[in-house]
């Protein structure tokens, strides 16, 4: 019990740091997974998120909405340009994918360096989330705990959206049979390019919002894109629970790795994720195409079993 006692925090920051991952690596999975696009370049739009937060922050309500608000619209933006620049060699496969959007990172994270600045920047949040709380007897920021919250609920609406909403068919669907997808009339490159500028749009707010457990600095992005890669891998491409899940243990090996065994830590989290992929057995899916040719050939009424669908 007091190893347990003792270990609680570095736990708790574990599932904060996941969390955190998470949201990062949801856009990167439904870009790859979904939308078929390899973007290596999803760190750096995290990055210019947290840059945003710590030049707009100023410990006020106001200046953390704004800023929020802010870095969605830019990382929206910049999934928007990522969008037009991958869509001429969308059919090249994933290797040019990743030198196009890669060489986009690069010059992203100079233009972010040359802008703000190469040192690392500390972020101010509202002076109610600054406080410590009781939580089983210990305290913890209460800016982390309202974090893991929103991403909680951040994941439950991500997985309704793919799994259960008819924009959340028609994306897997295109994934499965984009040529049958363009037949029944939806442009399969319009689902593409809402897909990435969606995975922008939560890397730039996740970028603020995070910004205070990530901070701004020259290794951020690299720090970010490196993990969200493990994520979406160990988690199945496309998958939001596998995401989630691969996230919180990946944070957790990050963090308690560090208490437990200082000296492997920098080994264990790759260690971890060969373990996990020999450990993985492959599973059988269903196609969402049938669901959602059912959705378009019904007398334009949606169907509960295209609705429910599953990937």
């Amino acid at each position: 019990m007091d190893w347990l006692d003792a270990h609680f925090i570095p736990a708790l920051d574990g599932v904060a740091y996941g969390m955190l991952l998470f949201v990062v690596a949801a856009g990167l999975t439904l870009a790859f997974g979904a939308g078929g696009v390899l973007n290596m370049a999803h760190g750096t739009v995290f990055a210019m998120g947290t840059y945003i937060a710590a030049d707009m922050g100023d410990g006020s309500w106001g200046a953390l909405v704004f800023a929020f608000a802010v870095g969605t619209a830019a990382g929206a933006a910049g999934g928007g340009v990522l969008a037009v620049a991958v869509a001429p060699i969308a059919r090249r496969g994933h290797l040019d994918q990743a030198l196009l959007t890669f060489g986009i990172a690069l010059v992203g994270g100079d233009l972010l360096t040359a802008h703000f600045g190469a040192d690392q920047r500390r972020v101010e949040v509202p002076g109610a989330l600054e406080e410590p709380v009781s939580l089983f007897g210990h305290t913890y920021p209460a800016y982390r705990l309202a974090f893991i919250g929103f991403a909680a609920l951040l994941a439950a609406l991500g997985y309704w959206l793919l799994v259960r909403s008819t924009a959340g068919s028609a994306v897997r669907a295109t994934t499965d049979d984009p040529e049958m997808v363009a037949c029944l009339g939806v442009d399969p490159r319009g689902v593409r390019a809402a897909v990435l500028v969606t995975g922008g749009a939560l890397a730039g707010g996740a970028g603020v919002l995070g910004a205070p457990i990530i901070g701004p600095g020259p290794t951020t992005a690299d720090t970010v894109m490196l993990l969200s890669l493990i994520i979406v891998v160990v988690g199945r491409l496309g998958s939001v629970p596998g995401a989630l899940l691969a996230a919180i243990a990946v944070g957790e090996v990050q963090t308690l790795g560090v208490v437990l065994a200082p000296d492997l830590a920098p080994y264990l989290l790759f260690g971890a994720m060969g373990v996990a992929l020999v450990a993985r057995t492959a599973s059988g899916t269903a196609p969402a195409l049938t669901g959602w040719i059912r959705a378009r050939t019904s007398d334009g009424t949606q169907t509960a079993a295209a609705k429910g669908g599953r990937a």
